[in-house]
């Protein structure tokens, strides 16, 4: 019975099919509410399955001079980094199915997979544009990969130890996002920039290298790579929600807070414009990382006189 049911979680919830459904309707929402924003009708709420469908359907083709196996590989690779850490963060409000000391640390090394999968990817090919979308989006996962670890940081440091549920636990008393409101914020820019998305999308600026490192991608391997991203927003969103906005609560309440975060992430890539590489690079790692760090001093020296 312990095999089924690990079985039902990994395929079932909070993994596999509800994961997949959950990063197409949160994908929706975030297009829907960015047209709205911006005054315009959106996508119909089917659009987003319409796509992958379309995808899955169509020829994969692989160009020639690639290693075909990298080329195959890296998209299920790219899905399961953020599937897997489903696993160790609270799925819609309820406690994490699997549960380790560090797996804070873990989850968002799990996270950066997308990233680095989609750079091998681009690199893997010859296509010129795909080797500048690469080498950016190489680039901001360095300059934002810190600043966002150090902001989660903020609560563990809080709560005494790395492990997810019992951060969880801890901090179930007044929002983290009233006392930590740096880390916070540096939280949701490092989210944002870790999934390029507007004005941190650089990496597959359309208007400059078609669509960056996955531009020779087609097919069921561009379905993997953008339901990874879908996926990876919604495990991102559920991630600050516990960490920063009380912990775990009931479903509707949880769904309440996601969606609030995944609001104003909507309204930041409405108003905002794209910014250039070295804007995103040298301007976040510069302040970001700083404004994190301070952050943390501040928490290690009140943590220190309170004990």
């Amino acid at each position: 019975m312990d095999v089924l049911r690990q079985l039902l979680i990994i395929a079932i919830f909070p993994g596999g099919i509800f994961m997949l459904l959950i990063g197409l309707v949160y994908a929706w929402i975030n297009g829907k509410l960015i047209a709205r924003l911006q005054n315009r009708v959106g996508p119909r709420w089917f659009q987003p399955f319409a796509d992958m469908l379309k995808l899955i359907t169509k020829e994969e083709i692989v160009p020639e001079g690639t290693n075909k196996l990298l080329f195959e590989l890296l998209p299920i690779v790219a899905l399961a980094g953020p599937m897997t850490a489903a696993l160790y963060v609270p799925m819609a409000g309820l406690r994490p199915s699997s549960s380790f000391q560090g797996d804070l640390i873990v989850t968002i090394y799990l996270l950066s997979l997308m990233t680095l999968c989609t750079g091998f990817a681009g690199a893997n090919t010859r296509d010129r544009f795909s080797t500048i979308g690469a080498t950016r989006a190489l680039t901001q996962l360095f300059s934002y990969e810190a600043p966002f670890l150090l902001a989660l940081l903020g609560p563990a440091i809080v709560a005494g130890t790395w492990q997810i549920s019992e951060i969880i636990t801890t901090n179930q008393g007044l929002w983290l996002v009233v006392t930590q409101p740096i880390s916070f914020v540096i939280a949701i820019i490092g989210l944002m920039g870790k999934l390029e998305m507007h004005p941190f999308d650089a990496p597959e600026a359309k208007t400059e290298i078609v669509a960056g490192a996955l531009t020779e991608y087609s097919g069921r391997g561009l379905a993997l790579f953008k339901v990874g991203h879908y996926v990876e927003l919604v495990i991102g969103l559920t991630l600050v929600a516990a960490l920063f906005l009380g912990g775990l609560a009931n479903p509707l309440m949880f769904l309440l807070k996601t969606l609030g975060l995944l609001l104003g992430i909507s309204f930041l890539e409405a108003l905002m414009t794209r910014l250039r590489i070295d804007q995103t690079v040298g301007l976040w790692w510069r302040y970001g990382s700083v404004l994190a760090l301070l952050q943390l001093v501040i928490l290690v020296i009140w943590s220190t006189l309170v004990s």
